[in-house]
């Protein structure tokens, strides 16, 4: 969530801002609203405020014209009207919150100003490249055609038991998922100093809210109306929530965290985009990395972070880029994203395997995440980050492609064998 104060005193720059990601006509109209509104919200606190002192003194006079044994019915009189006027004001004044509060909630996060200005993907800028991917002397077989020769996925039955976009790996394709997870977690708890943590998988609507899932994104969500809960769409989601209304001492900043979760995903604006496969999946699988820092080491802690996710895909000898998102390409919380992108060769691209944000305070205003500071004492929003450590269900996809063989095997990264018993090979026969 935006700064009230800020946009009350930078408008022209929010706008600016704003109109960079490709916000709707209506954008101006919205912050020239909440700019009326938020006059409204002050005169009327002040107003309320001034009552409530002149309530108090007339509370005070009523008491000593008692004690001087005369009758205070015709203060008392005034002091029910003011009372009542109070209590008319605040209404208004919740009916003006409540409305300032549903625009705030509907503006994105402001892009950084190194965030370079574009409306779409195609504007997006590549930032570096590793490996060369590896050239194929027969023809090259998509993932899926490879893990279901391999007896390792089936979709079918998924679908029988689920419907469409659901997975089901079987034997060495399950064995696969739980050494891909284990191999990640350990690198980041081991290598990287991440603590991790086994979040619940159900949310409340507070949690959504303050990552910014709701109210934008509410068709995207699996809700459970009846419990007034929420599937998870990330890890991202319950832990951020994990400091939620507190205030954080400074010593413990930066705080690093990694957790591996089902995550579940309605994709409802996605109709006819990857529907078979692994790439785009209802319910799947993903290790994240979320940090809680101070303001000034963001930018920074960014940089560390693409790092450490680019690292798992460096371990198991994969090809991939690291682009930065434009303006248009944002994500509605973050400020500055980068994806990593792994290299599909069935496909001769390269597609996302993770993004990783900084959120400024966007997130932390919406959670009252807040720090108290040494120095002066006072209490600042922390900054928040998170990127995927990485997509469990492509990275998978991406090493069946990337070491398939002719003979219908599939090489296994030498980081990856440990977690597999050894086995350095995936075979029909196992």
């Amino acid at each position: 969530m935006l700064d009230s104060k800020f946009i009350r005193e930078n408008p022209e720059f929010v706008v600016e801002r704003l109109k960079t990601r490709g916000e709707d006509p209506f954008l101006e109209d919205q912050l020239k609203r909440f700019l009326e509104l938020d006059k409204q919200r002050r005169e009327l606190i002040q107003r309320v405020e001034d009552l409530k002192k002149k309530r108090n003194a007339g509370s005070k006079q009523v008491a000593r014209t008692k004690l001087d044994g005369q009758d205070p019915g015709y203060l008392m009189d005034g002091l029910q009207v003011v009372s009542e006027t109070i209590a008319k004001l605040e209404k208004d004044l919740s009916v003006v919150e409540q409305e300032l509060q549903g625009i705030l909630l509907g503006l994105p996060n402001l892009p950084d100003e190194s965030v370079p200005v574009g409306l779409d993907e195609a504007h997006n800028i590549e930032v570096r490249r590793y490996l060369e991917p590896r050239t194929f002397r027969s023809p090259v077989r998509g993932h899926v055609e490879i893990a279901q020769s391999l007896g390792i996925l089936d979709l079918d039955r998924a679908s029988k038991i689920a419907g469409a976009r659901f997975p089901l790996f079987i034997g060495q394709g399950a064995r696969l998922v739980r050494a891909l997870i284990a191999f990640m977690l350990d690198l980041h708890t081991s290598k990287h100093g991440y603590k991790e943590v086994s979040p619940p998988l159900l949310v409340n609507a507070q949690s959504m809210l303050c990552t910014g899932q709701l109210p934008k994104f509410q068709n995207d969500l699996y809700s459970i109306g009846l419990d007034e809960l929420y599937l998870i769409p990330t890890a991202e989601v319950p832990v951020t929530n994990t400091h939620r209304g507190e205030i954080l001492d400074e010593d413990v900043l930066p705080l690093c965290y990694t957790a591996y979760t089902p995550c579940f995903r309605r994709e409802a604006g996605s109709h006819g985009k990857d529907v078979r496969g692994l790439i785009r999946q209802h319910q799947f699988d993903k290790v994240e990395l979320v940090r809680f820092v101070k303001p000034e080491g963001s930018e920074a802690a960014l940089e560390e972070l693409l790092c450490h996710a680019e690292r798992v895909l460096q371990e198991l000898e994969l090809p991939y880029r690291v682009v930065v998102l434009c303006t248009g390409d944002l994500g509605f919380a973050a400020r500055k994203t980068y994806d990593i992108e792994v290299w599909f060769p069935s496909q001769y691209t390269y597609r996302e395997i993770s993004s990783c944000s900084n959120f400024g305070d966007f997130q932390a205003r919406r959670g009252a995440i807040r720090y108290k500071e040494k120095a002066t004492g006072k209490n600042r929003f922390v900054h928040t980050l998170n990127g995927s450590g990485l997509a469990v269900g492509r990275t998978l996809a991406a090493i069946l492609e990337n070491g398939q063989a002719e003979d219908g095997s599939v090489m296994l990264p030498k980081a990856l064998r440990p977690f597999m018993d050894g086995q350095e090979v995936l075979r029909v026969d196992g």
